[in-house]
């Protein structure tokens, strides 16, 4: 895993001693706020009900890790993480690594980049701070509890995003066009041939967030199938800040997986069967630590999402050699052979329970015109095509629904490829 470190003048510069430092002192600091609501009586047949369900994906770990900021991480068999239990992986081999990576088009960074990341490799979890890892042949998995699943809608709700009321209103463009209160501002592309992944860099903020049950996500989708009907199939990764999900406001690293337009299959991260997770250092669903800061240091993670042409799974990787895991090809029913539509952007959910626009923040809280070091991005978007190469993104189109609220602005550059600034406040003079 790579977090990469630009100044805010954007030259590149070691801040090794600075960084241990601030490991010492717990990371990263992030604001008390109390995301726990009471929760209404709950009857013991619900709660029989949970800990069954608790006992299903809280696999029996050989080894526990207890993070600065709660979580408590479980070092589980590789075998018998809970991705193993689908129906339709029953009889699947794990696969150790992909046959072959994503070819380079031309050179990603500077060396200069390079060298700085290679001083901030593998520090960037808050689980990781006293150098903590899960021995090898396991996985780390966040432990949840019956809190957890007791701040969600219901027990089928946990660990899922909601479904869009007028799903069948979308019938332009990708996911953004969804209502139920969610907004976004995205970049997205539909290459005229067939997409095979997707990758991208995006800076790791903090945004603030008004309700337990709204939230503000960074991330890239890879989609196939229909946006008027039952039968989209979607692959996402980045990070999100949910206090539902999570109980707190920390930034934190996230999968999600979807065949059938986010009605019954698929969840966030490992809360159901289905992606398999190969790395014994990355927590998915674990606090992303340092954070980029206003007018200060800004701090990335790099994500790169790709079909593997031998076998067909859908691998997860971090920086460009780092791998995650991935979802199988047995999963999907459009993404079994290609994605269609590829997005880069954020989103939040807006409950407007105050009766006007929520607060809560998209990327760092500022609109994109604000620029580098204040404003939230996304950059070097590129696209996998159909001879397994990646190859830089030249024409994307964008898209706000309340460009008041939060806002996108793309651009290029030699050094950054194609990239955009988004985000905003949400709720101000000129978004009620």
């Amino acid at each position: 895993m790579e977090v990469i470190v630009l100044a805010s003048n954007r030259s590149l510069f070691l801040i090794f001693l600075v960084f241990v430092s601030l490991l010492s002192k717990n990371v990263t600091h992030v604001s008390a706020v109390n995301y726990t609501k009471p929760h209404r009586q709950v009857s013991s047949l619900r709660v029989e009900r949970i800990r069954k369900h608790l006992n299903n994906i809280n696999k029996p770990p050989v080894f526990t890790v207890q993070s600065p900021d709660g979580d408590v991480i479980d070092c589980v068999p590789k075998r018998k993480q809970p991705a193993l239990d689908h129906p339709l992986l029953k009889n699947h081999k794990i696969q150790k690594a992909p046959r072959t990576m994503p070819k380079m088009m031309g050179k990603e960074r500077s060396d200069d980049v390079k060298e700085a990341a290679s001083v901030l490799e593998g520090a960037w979890q808050m689980w990781h701070v006293n150098s903590t890892r899960c021995p090898k042949g396991t996985v780390p998995i966040r432990r949840n509890t019956m809190d957890d699943v007791l701040r969600a809608k219901s027990l089928f709700d946990f660990g899922k995003k909601r479904r869009s009321t007028h799903l069948d209103q979308r019938t332009e463009k990708p996911d953004a066009l969804g209502t139920n209160g969610h907004e976004h501002a995205i970049a997205y592309t539909e290459a005229s041939s067939e997409i095979y992944g997707a990758k991208a860099t995006i800076n790791v903020w903090d945004p603030k967030i008004e309700q337990v049950n709204e939230f503000s996500l960074s991330q890239i989708w890879i989609l196939s199938g229909s946006f008027v009907g039952p039968d989209l199939n979607s692959i996402e990764a980045g990070w999100q800040v949910s206090p539902e999900l999570y109980g707190d406001n920390r930034p934190r690293l996230f999968t999600y997986w979807t065949s059938d337009s986010y009605q019954a299959t698929g969840c966030y991260n490992l809360l159901c069967s289905g992606f398999i997770q190969t790395n014994n250092k990355i927590a998915i669903g674990a606090a992303i630590s340092p954070l980029s800061t206003f007018s200060g240091n800004q701090f990335d993670i790099t994500i790169l999402i790709w079909k593997d042409p031998k076998m067909g799974n859908w691998w997860m990787g971090l920086g460009d050699k780092t791998l995650v895991g991935y979802w199988p090809a047995e999963l999907f029913t459009h993404l079994a052979d290609h994605a269609t539509t590829v997005e880069w952007g954020g989103e939040v959910v807006n409950t407007r329970a105050s009766g006007r626009h929520t607060t809560t923040q998209m990327g760092s809280g500022h609109f994109p015109d604000e620029g580098f070091g204040k404003a939230s991005y996304f950059r070097n978007l590129e696209i996998v095509d159909s001879d397994n190469s990646l190859v830089p993104v030249h024409d994307v189109k964008i898209l706000a629904e309340n460009t008041e609220c939060y806002d996108i602005k793309s651009s290029s550059s030699n050094e950054w490829g194609t990239y955009f600034y988004y985000g905003g406040p949400g709720f101000n003079p000129r978004c009620a």
